[in-house]
């Protein structure tokens, strides 16, 4: 989960946004940018002609505008205010009253506001108020503006001819005096009058290139062709011709190779100009380094495309359900910059992962042999933040770093001074969402990036892995017509980012926050999504920020993935598995701009999303409260940390609330789940409840449930272990709790999520967000030597309020964990994905078969502390009642001992059984599971101290499976 700062919006949005490092966690302010063009004022290209009413004299007068918040009256039409939402409406929160209201256009954007009146205008028309309000379609679509007051417009208005100028409204009271005044957002008349399905992008035939561009508000486009990636004058400039808001070209066939950048005439109301802006095509499917042009590329061009790659959706690993589905969170450079197994020339990018016997590749090879059915690749789209040019990364000498205490705050020093010209970011800045990150290419021009991805996705594929992407829909690293970064803010201005009631950029996200509500940005998204599946054949897509996209763009995205076919498309969508944040803050926050894709409005669609429930109540706290409060396998009430929780009595129910969070997630999160609560009730998931009143559950299928307890974001879950445990625990216990940790979550019902590193005792030095932290603090190593602990106090930007904490950790030696211990941790790992795999019950595909088979025995107020009990049952062949499954096991009982002590539990019910312990713990190399006992004549379980047993009722002929 991100920790969602709440950025001030600048006053007047001709001055830039901060430019995100990293999304929800941007820095406060930034050097403004500096105007890189000088303004032009191109006249309408066709003729330009309005129906208009007869003008009524304007006597404006500054000192009865209430612009409080201004310096002048000009600067209200740095505002928009009002919503020109369909053909015939203009929403406008102002009260007219006996007084008029006129609608202002402007050519060449001269329009202001003045004492003596609006200036500048080619065209006045009067609107009239209609006293019925707003219909009901239009506040569907805009429910935050759901009170305004509704304008008509004149419907014999040549609106699209109007759309291209400066608009603006006025408000006069009855004496003729302007009371008020402002701009107007056009995304509501833009998608009734300009909503377009038909080809987006180049186009390539046998003998001809073709272009189109959508771009309504646009007085001119022209596209400038290159030979090169960079400098050089065009080889020509295209003037494109404009139909119903389409403006395309024909061009021949020698252009396939070459790059092209369009130059866009249109008013831009973040500078009240018409603007000549310079943009790559949203529809890019190539780019030179960098982003700095568009690159001519036919993806269907056989010399793209790896040998075998027509067949690769053939040779799939096979997914038979989603239930079967494990994810392994993976970021592209941190799987083998630091490599040494790895050629020099591959480290850090795509092609490392077509190594057949690097440390890295091998170590997938195991964790898809134990179970692991997805690799979830950080951003692989072009970005913002790291150059694509390899010779322009900035580096520090590693040789002094590791010389110093591993305390020290000199490392973070050095990291930080290059932080922003070294190799690293996680990606989470979106400037293209279509084309590959170029800095993980070999050659960052031409069509190397697009030939080394699909080797990469190939490769894993080999290894019995599939591949999600993680997109980044929610919002774009940057706007405005100068930023070269900014792309669709510059094509349509206003359209494609979501603003405010006073027309400014939402950045809930961090920055730049995009609107899914609006058809043509929908649209990009799902063509966005259709081109990863089918160019490059990936299996699943992770959404950042689900909560901010439309829970309708999910519903139709999903769908039209899922109508993908090995026959007409080259891939099977059916297999193609979604899931995001769906986390519920900002101007979206209670549905307040439609129906968003929030945990609990995208239940029942199957679309999966994150459940922070469990690992909340896992770790103790949230990312943002107090770094040592304690949860259920980090010492709540049973191994105190010093940390003031309240009494013994609070702690304890502390602990039993965690449980039961706990194990509504372990039965999916499913909000109509059954169990018996630490007070002895029975409730719904739907009914138990979080600190802060919010039901835990909300999924109505397995699938639509993540469980995680770590990911990228916040500290690594060895990390958060060693903080919030008491300092005086061996780092053999720590190691422990972290195994414990990952068994929960791998022994769940629905998808379980792992952080890349985890099953290794990954350490980020205690970094809390390390998106920008170089390779130093992000390093993984394959050969398991070191987990990274102890590199350096974190950075100070996001850590140095917890510095007091971190030091006398990253100090104490008996903190960091020896090879033995990265080994132990390596192996329980793979040991527990394979007792996931070793049987379908912990992979249960309906809510329906959990509410039957699952259940949870510690339970009322008589409950062993730290204890979870939970049973699967399975069926027998021919016999009445629930169906068989498992051809191994008819019955499956595990525990899960959080205690710093062994633990017995005794249950009536479960009690003559021929419960063994899970055959695969009994070879295991871990000598205390195999201390777990159970007595049949008693029904008496034993687990020792942070420990989860599995024992098993095996059915016959088993056939040494496990051998």
């Amino acid at each position: 989960m991100f920790d969602v700062l709440s950025l001030p919006l600048s006053l007047l949005p001709s001055t830039p946004p901060a430019t995100p490092a990293k999304p929800l966690q941007c820095p406060a302010t930034t050097p403004i940018r500096r105007r890189l063009y000088t303004k032009p004022s191109p006249l309408l290209s066709r003729p330009f002609s309005f129906t208009s009413s007869p003008k009524q004299p304007l006597n404006c007068s500054s000192s009865s505008m209430p612009f409080q918040d201004s310096s002048s009256s000009q600067d209200s039409l740095l505002y928009s205010r009002a919503y020109w939402v369909s053909k015939t409406i203009i929403a406008w929160n102002v009260d007219v009253g006996d007084g008029s209201c006129y609608l202002y256009a402007s050519k060449v954007a001269a329009l202001s506001v003045t004492d003596d009146g609006i200036q500048g205008l080619d065209a006045e028309i009067k609107l009239e108020e209609d006293s019925t309000g707003l219909p009901p379609n239009v506040i569907e679509k805009f429910p935050h503006i759901q009170n305004y007051r509704a304008f008509k417009v004149p419907p014999a208005l040549d609106t699209k001819s109007l759309l291209k100028c400066q608009l603006a409204v006025a408000a006069f009271n009855s004496h003729g005096k302007c009371s008020n005044a402002t701009g107007l957002q056009l995304p509501g008349i833009l998608d009734e009058l300009f909503s377009y399905d038909g080809p987006l992008g180049a186009f390539y035939l046998e003998e001809a290139v073709s272009l189109y561009l959508w771009a309504p508000t646009a007085q001119a486009v022209h596209a400038h062709i290159y030979k090169d990636p960079v400098g050089g004058s065009p080889l020509e400039i295209i003037q494109l011709v404009e139909t119903n808001g389409v403006w395309s070209t024909k061009g021949p066939k020698r252009w396939e190779g070459c790059y092209y950048v369009y130059e866009v005439s249109v008013y831009h109301p973040s500078t009240l100009q018409i603007e000549k802006c310079y943009a790559n095509d949203p529809y890019a499917r190539g780019l030179s380094s960098d982003g700095r042009r568009t690159l001519f590329v036919n993806l269907d061009s056989n010399s793209l495309k790896p040998e075998g790659w027509d067949e690769l959706a053939d040779k799939k690993p096979d997914i038979l359900s989603f239930s079967d589905i494990s994810i392994y969170e993976l970021h592209i450079r941190d799987f083998s910059a630091n490599d040494k197994t790895v050629n020099p020339d591959f480290c850090g990018g795509y092609m490392a992962f077509t190594l057949q016997d690097s440390a890295g590749v091998l170590h997938l090879k195991k964790l898809s042999n134990a179970g692991i059915t997805h690799v979830h690749l950080l951003p692989t789209f072009q970005f913002a933040g790291v150059d694509d040019e390899s010779e322009n990364w900035k580096y520090v000498d590693y040789k002094i770093l590791k010389k110093l205490p591993p305390d020290s705050a000199e490392q973070q020093v050095q990291i930080t001074a290059i932080q922003n010209d070294d190799a690293y970011n996680w990606g989470y800045n979106p400037v293209l969402w279509g084309v590959p990150k170029g800095s993980y290419a070999s050659d960052p021009n031409g069509p190397c990036r697009i030939i080394e991805f699909r080797k990469m996705i190939q490769a894993l594929n080999h290894i019995g892995l599939r591949i999600v992407l993680d997109v980044v829909y929610n919002h774009l690293h940057a706007s405005g017509p100068f930023d070269k970064d900014s792309v669709l803010d510059k094509i349509v201005p206003g359209y494609y980012l979501r603003r405010n009631n006073d027309g400014f950029i939402e950045n809930s996200t961090c920055v730049n926050n995009t609107a899914s509500e609006h058809y043509m940005v929908e649209r990009l998204i799902i063509d966005d999504l259709l081109s990863w599946s089918i160019n490059y054949k990936v299996d699943g897509f992770r959404f950042d920020l689900m909560g901010h996209i439309m829970k309708s763009t999910m519903v139709k995205a999903k769908d039209a993935l899922w109508r993908l076919t090995k026959e007409r498309n080259g891939v099977d969508g059916s297999r193609i598995y979604i899931y995001g944040e769906g986390w519920d803050f900002g101007e979206v926050a209670e549905n307040g701009r439609g129906i968003n894709a929030s945990q609990f409005n995208i239940c029942g669609t199957g679309i999966g999303s994150f459940n922070d429930r469990i690992r909340d109540a896992m770790l103790g706290g949230s990312p943002f409260g107090h770094p040592l409060q304690q949860g259920f396998i980090t010492g709540l009430f049973l191994e105190p940390n010093g940390h003031d929780h309240g009494t013994k009595a609070v702690e304890r129910e502390m602990l039993a609330s965690a449980k039961d969070h706990i194990q509504v997630g372990m039965a999916a999160n499913l909000r109509d789940f059954v169990l018996t609560d630490f007070e002895g009730k029975e409730r719904k998931g739907s009914e138990v409840f979080t600190h802060g009143g919010t039901p835990v559950a909300y999924a109505l299928l397995p699938t639509e449930t993540v469980n995680y307890v770590s990911a990228h974001d916040n500290e690594t879950l060895f990390d958060i272990v060693s903080l919030k445990t008491p300092v005086e625990i061996s780092v053999e216990e720590r190691c422990r709790i972290n195994h414990f940790a990952t068994t929960i979550i791998a022994l769940s019902q629905g998808i379980p999520f792992f952080h890349a590193g985890d099953e290794m005792l990954r350490s980020k030095s205690l970094d809390r967000d390390s998106y920008n932290s170089g390779d130093w603090f992000n390093r993984l190593d394959f050969t398991y030597h070191s987990n990274n602990w102890g590199f350096g106090l974190p950075p100070k930007e996001k850590n140095e309020k917890n510095w007091p904490l971190i030091q006398p950790r990253l100090a104490d030696p008996s903190f960091k964990p020896q090879r033995s211990h990265i080994l132990a941790a390596v192996e329980n790992f793979m040991n527990v994905l394979r007792i996931r795999y070793s049987s379908p019950l912990f992979r249960l595909r309906t809510a329906n078969a959990i509410q039957q088979r699952v259940r949870f025995h510690n339970t009322g107020p008589s409950w062993v502390p730290g204890v979870i009990v939970m049973s699967i049952e399975d069926g027998n062949e021919g016999v009445p009642g629930i169906s068989q499954l498992d051809p191994n096991f008819s019955y499956i009982v595990v525990i899960f001992n959080a205690c710093p002590t062994e633990a017995s539990f005794i249950s009536s019910t479960l009690r003559g059984r021929a419960l063994q312990l899970h055959p695969i713990q009994v070879m295991s190399t871990d000598e205390v599971v195999k201390n777990s006992s159970y007595e049949a004549l008693s029904g008496c379980f034993t687990v020792p101290a942070r420990t989860t047993s599995v024992f098993v009722e095996a059915r016959k002929n088993l056939n040494n499976l496990w051998c």
